[in-house]
């Protein structure tokens, strides 16, 4: 497994792919964070990162995809599927090894957001006063829902040959997943709409960005992540019924 993330992972940064993720993402959440006056933190007047953790699940929606789409779509396109599962390496393994590097490259991304953190923490009247611990459970939300856009965009990949279909399909799933439920919600009322909202990821985000971490809330994106990655994995191994 570590030789397909390693493979994978150097391709990303052999090409424009990681820079323009990389770049995009913190551009858009440095424009609504600092600039934009409606959501600045400078003109907001209090000392928190909720613009960013409201922002960044909406930007990965459509940066994920794009880093997941070529995963095992080009591979099929190219003919060079068949090779690679014929090495000595399990369907998990390969799997496996592919979704790593697809979250590394996304993890990757909010490292530089650590700074926005640092100078917001600067800026506070009397300095330090923001909520660290709700910071730093809206990090590990974003880094889970993150993880969860990557397996979707994973095994939209493994559905295809073609990549935009690819990219389509994961961005569907990943507005399904994150804000569908929450609409369907809407609909109803009590009991009804606590338990759809709960299968969604927003209200599990939510939780967390309130610095509760919650085991209910880890299961949730842990179960969620298997259960697509299962289903990947099924999708591959297709080609031996």
């Amino acid at each position: 497994m570590y030789a397909i993330l390693r493979k994978e992972f150097n391709a990303f940064l052999s090409s424009p792919v990681a820079y323009v993720v990389i770049g995009v993402f913190l551009v858009a959440t440095g424009l609504f964070v600092w600039v934009f006056p409606d959501s600045s933190v400078l003109d907001y007047g209090y000392a928190d990162l909720q613009t960013l953790f409201n922002m960044a699940p909406w930007i990965f929606l459509f940066l994920i995809p794009a880093i997941t789409m070529r995963t095992f779509a080009e591979e099929k396109k190219a003919g060079t599927i068949e090779l690679l599962l014929t090495r000595p390496l399990t369907d998990s393994q390969i799997i496996g090894g592919k979704y790593l590097a697809c979250l590394l490259l996304a993890l990757l991304a909010l490292v530089p957001t650590l700074l926005y953190y640092y100078s917001v923490y600067q800026l506070g009247a009397p300095k330090g006063n923001i909520d660290s611990a709700a910071t730093v459970g809206s990090y590990l939300g974003l880094a889970l829902l993150a993880a969860v856009f990557a397996a979707i965009g994973i095994f939209a990949s493994a559905i295809t040959r073609d990549q935009i279909i690819a990219f389509l399909v994961a961005v569907v799933g990943c507005f399904l997943v994150y804000s569908g439920f929450d609409s369907l919600a809407s609909v109803f009322d009590g009991a009804p709409a606590y338990y759809i909202s709960q299968l969604g990821i927003a209200a599990h985000y939510r939780d967390l960005s309130k610095g509760l971490i919650d085991s209910r809330d880890l299961l949730y994106f842990f179960s969620l992540i298997a259960c697509l990655l299962l289903g990947t994995r099924l999708v591959l191994q297709s080609r031996n019924w």
